[in-house]
């Protein structure tokens, strides 16, 4: 009996999300636990796990349309299993999940990656040790498969709310020990959305995640197959440390070696533009076209306040200040995007290795790498989009670029363009791939 997939509740307010993005195809493999698809709501972004190892058959929704919550979006085939016509011809929107008919097959809900969901990876006696200790396991880190809350993570977390044993003459600005951290295993995480021709392989930038591309993602053609690659220590990728911007790039020319097949565009953002501009440094030939929005290495001068204030918050009063310095104007950022990209950052020790990151990339508030030889290599079509009101890194450092560089200065545009604009930078970058 076919696994159905239905459209999660993620708050006690949401009536309805809007299904923004397929990760799998219909008549594809998908395993439980991947990324199944991604939902948009008034306050987040959220991607929605496979509840089920088996091939998605009968999508009944397409990415853009809005689903009400309860309602069926697919289903889920073991292999072999025999795919006849939809279970569910037409069926009206719900607002929560039917109750299972007795005797029949459980339906299994899709669940929430989002570290407020009920579906919190936990063992029993974990949710127990956090239920009787008042403690959130949304605050809790885990270190079991797959993120899984294990008992001696809640006790660990118990111990350091303990209160500190009085130490005499103790300054009290003392500051706080950092946390320690252990790096992870395994790849850089990997994420695609099937379509047609040349696939855009796309790297964010510092302190973000593959998800701050999708109002761009909305902008470029609908038939534009993409790859997402998550830096490491940041969205879904594993902890990684990072001694300087050359070890960083090989990580890249590892992960771009598995998932670029053949020849592929490449778009970066900041750290994620230093980072394709020394791919198409390193692997010229499979790279088709260039494009970088507002790419580090191309000067020293870089706001390290900020970037080191987003990577170290803990709240959202702490981090929403600082992501105010990304836009040109302060209300360019809302305190509902605020809130969200907090949700991605409760685990302590991704702060602390993304901060580590930080101090080995921008010592001293400075970046500590250049990349002005690579870009005069540049042999392929290249693109470059800066926001003259960037506070993060000066916009004159475009001005490195050689002449055979299409540059495109955007007044009124910070240091994201993609999130400020995507209609501008979205048709820039769709006619760049086009030529």
């Amino acid at each position: 009996m076919p696994v159905e997939v239905i459209m999660p509740k993620v708050d006690m307010d949401m009536a309805s999300g809007k299904l923004a993005v397929w990760h799998v195809a219909e008549g594809e493999v998908v395993k439980k636990g991947a990324a199944l698809f991604d939902i948009e709501t008034d306050k987040a972004a959220m991607e929605v796990e496979a509840p089920a190892t088996g091939r998605l058959h009968h999508v009944l929704a397409a990415p853009g349309e809005t689903v009400a919550v309860g309602r069926p979006v697919a289903f889920i085939y073991a292999e072999g299993e025999a795919v006849g016509a939809s279970p569910v011809a037409v069926e009206a929107p719900k607002t929560e999940a039917p109750a299972p008919l007795a005797g029949a097959a459980p339906v299994v809900v899709a669940t929430i990656i989002a570290p407020d969901s009920a579906d919190l990876r936990a063992t029993p006696v974990a949710r127990r040790l956090a239920r009787e200790a008042g403690l959130e396991l949304a605050a809790i880190a885990g270190t079991g498969p797959r993120g899984r809350i294990q008992r001696a993570d809640v006790e660990a977390a118990v111990a350091r709310a303990q209160p500190a044993p009085a130490v005499a003459e103790a300054p009290v600005t003392a500051p706080a020990a950092p946390i320690s951290w252990e790096p992870h295993p395994g790849d850089l995480n990997v994420t695609t959305r099937k379509g047609v021709g040349v696939p855009l392989v796309m790297i964010h930038g510092f302190a973000a995640d593959s998800h701050g591309w999708r109002p761009l993602e909305e902008a470029l053609p609908k038939e534009q197959a993409l790859i997402r690659i998550d830096l490491p220590s940041h969205g879904r990728s594993p902890l990684k440390r990072v001694g300087g911007f050359a070890e960083l790039a090989r990580l890249m020319v590892q992960v771009f070696d598995k998932v670029a097949e053949g020849p592929v565009h490449l778009l970066g953002h900041s750290l994620g533009g230093g980072l394709a501009l020394a791919l198409a440094d390193i692997r010229p030939r499979q790279v088709r076209t260039l494009s970088l929005i507002a790419p580090a290495g191309l000067g020293p001068e870089i706001d390290g306040a900020a970037l080191n204030g987003i990577a170290r918050a803990s709240s959202v009063d702490s981090l929403a200040p600082w992501l105010k310095r990304l836009t040109a104007r302060p209300g360019g950022i809302s305190h509902d995007f605020a809130k969200a990209a907090m949700l991605a950052r409760l685990d302590p020790a991704l702060r602390e290795a993304q901060q580590e990151m930080a101090r080995a990339l921008f010592p001293d508030g400075v970046q500590a790498f250049d990349l002005t030889a690579a870009l005069e290599r540049v042999a392929m079509p290249a693109l470059m989009i800066w926001g003259r009101d960037d506070h993060i890194l000066p916009w004159k450092q475009a001005l490195a670029a050689p002449g055979e560089v299409a540059l495109h200065l955007l007044r009124g545009i910070g240091h994201v363009p993609q999130m400020e604009d995507p209609a501008t930078v979205g048709a820039l970058v769709g006619r760049h791939l086009r030529g």
